[in-house]
């Protein structure tokens, strides 16, 4: 089996040497058994939430590190199942996909209410259900971006899921909805002891220059999680940052978008990933909440080398882990299991530390 460093091939020594990040971990909130009893016990979540969220830290491979792997599998409505699953038409199937995060090890399997419901009485007692309540469809034409919801949260309830997950596109024109729609379901959740996921994304044509794309800049997707926790996310599902300066760009030219202050990309990230990370992580409360990133699409030659570094990436920025989803299901079953299960050895890798 492939060390981490091997796969990480020429970056090794780039991300696995980086050793002066802008913010301290001493700042952090970081990872470990004990998150549920030091972050949340404090907090207004009530027991049942406490509960559903040890139970997500005490699942599958990474059991007990408090970090997480989760499946998420929501490209049928969201990318359309054709395009999803033509190259593995197996996970057409909902059983198959709870499958492959069972057999992958993961703490949660994460998909729609059509999806988990068809197969809830068999398998919501053998793995953490995280329910995506919301959606972007493609098949209105012209196809636009906008995130409605699927069901309600008592469904979700119902069906036994753990935790229930939303998307939010922050900075476009439906984006104060989503807000309103998304806060309410998430206090019902809390209300009903389910633990609830957040989605920051960002979606605006305006975010996106010739030069770069700043949809995956450090100092917009940051302002989302900051968001995100402020609608009392428990955890931030985010893109990892390529970029940063998205606020700095879209100033220019005399317009006037949000604030920013410049020490944002000189005293507290360098264009190092995981300072980018870091940058985050520090708007995900410190750490108090939670900061998996996102698996990205599959390429096929070069997913399981990109799948760990950026598992490299998260754990020594002081983030939570990892949401892999395409990575893993757009291959044959036991290929996709391979790849969730080099992930988590990133996370079981007492030789990969925290910048």
């Amino acid at each position: 089996m492939s060390t981490t460093a091997e796969l990480l091939g020429a970056h090794a020594d780039y991300l696995l040497g980086f050793d002066k990040p802008k913010i301290s971990k001493a700042l952090l909130h970081l990872p470990g058994p004990d998150f549920v009893d030091r972050i949340f016990a404090p907090s207004d979540r009530n027991n049942q939430v406490l509960g559903h969220l040890q139970r997500l830290f005490n699942t599958g491979r990474l059991a007990g590190t408090g970090f997480l792997s989760i499946l998420p599998v929501d490209q049928g409505v969201e990318h359309s199942a054709g395009a999803s699953f033509a190259k593995n038409p197996i996970y057409f199937d909902p059983e198959n996909i709870v499958k492959l995060a069972l057999e992958g090890g993961c703490n949660a399997v994460a998909s729609t209410f059509g999806v988990l419901g068809m197969v809830s009485r068999r398998y919501a007692h053998k793995i953490p259900f995280l329910v995506k309540i919301n959606h972007n469809e493609l098949l209105t034409y012209p196809n636009k971006a906008d995130q409605i919801l699927w069901g309600t949260i008592k469904e979700a309830y119902n069906m036994g899921a753990a935790a229930v997950g939303a998307t939010i596109y922050f900075g476009s024109p439906e984006s104060s909805r989503q807000i309103v729609e998304v806060s309410q379901a998430f206090a019902m959740a809390h209300e009903l002891g389910m633990a609830t996921v957040l989605w920051c994304y960002l979606r605006n044509s305006a975010f996106k220059t010739p030069e770069k794309d700043y949809h995956v800049s450090a100092d917009l997707t940051g302002q989302a999680n900051y968001l995100g926790v402020t609608l009392q996310a428990d955890i931030i599902k985010q893109k990892l940052p390529e970029n940063n300066g998205g606020f700095e760009a879209l100033n220019r030219g005399g317009s006037s978008y949000g604030k920013f202050d410049p020490r944002i990309y000189t005293e507290l990230a360098s264009d190092h990933p995981i300072d980018l990370t870091r940058y985050q992580i520090a708007n995900c409360y410190m750490g108090r909440a939670g900061l998996i990133n996102s698996g990205g699409e599959s390429k096929g030659v070069g997913d399981l080398a990109a799948a760990v570094t950026t598992a490299v990436v998260n754990k020594r920025a002081g983030g939570m882990g990892l949401i892999a989803g395409r990575k893993s299901f757009q291959r044959p079953m036991q290929e996709g299991v391979a790849l969730l299960h080099a992930i988590q050895d990133v996370y079981l890798d007492s030789g990969v530390t925290v910048a």
